[in-house]
């Protein structure tokens, strides 16, 4: 029995698209596997791969700088200034100076107890640099108090000098010299009469 050549050479046509169509959805198949897995594997790399503490270099520290940053050598750079300026009787310059160290001093200390807080029972070593960094603060700021109360008491007022007087009093304590010598200057002028001798029983 002989096959009709017309009806055998479409059926080889049709089986030959179909091969070609599997083939070519296998590699599509292939091809999509193949991406995601990449995209996969690179998510995996982004999202797994450990975070390194970065260096910042010295020259991005901009607040670290001691004439011009904001960090208790640059309050203590401004009481020198102030300290210039009284020394050639430029007094408004020299409040300036003080009044600038005092509030940056104020700033300073605020934060620095804010960090210690924040990470105390943490890492000990944060808050053992903060409190430091805030003691120093807390004398730069009695430090400026006293030469602005200085300052006042040379320009001739002294009620202008009671507060600042009294909040270093008050910050130090009598017990140390800043807070006692203060104190005096309270007596001094005036304001109160009862001079501190040291603690006693009384």
């Amino acid at each position: 029995m002989r096959l009709n050549k017309r009806l055998v050479r479409p059926l080889e046509d049709r089986w030959i698209a179909f091969k070609v169509q599997q083939l070519s959805v296998g590699i599509s198949m292939g091809c999509r596997s193949l991406i995601a897995a990449t995209a996969l594997l690179a998510t995996l790399g982004a999202t797994n791969a450990p975070v390194l503490a970065q260096t910042t270099p010295a020259s991005d520290r901009v607040l670290a700088q001691e004439q011009t940053g904001f960090n208790t050598s640059a309050v203590r750079a401004m009481i020198a200034r102030g300290d210039s300026f009284v020394a050639s009787g430029d007094l408004a310059s020299a409040r300036q100076q003080y009044d600038d160290a005092r509030k940056a001093s104020k700033q300073l200390l605020s934060f620095y107890r804010d960090l210690s807080g924040a990470f105390r029972g943490l890492d000990a070593r944060i808050p053992r640099e903060m409190d430091s960094k805030g003691r120093e603060a807390l004398t730069l700021l009695a430090e400026a108090d006293l030469r602005l109360a200085a300052l006042f008491r040379r320009q001739n007022q002294p009620e202008v000098a009671v507060p600042v007087l009294v909040e270093v009093v008050k910050l130090m304590t009598p017990s140390q010299p800043q807070g006692q010598k203060a104190y005096q200057s309270l007596v001094e002028l005036g304001f109160v009469d009862t001079e501190f001798k040291g603690a006693s029983s009384n």
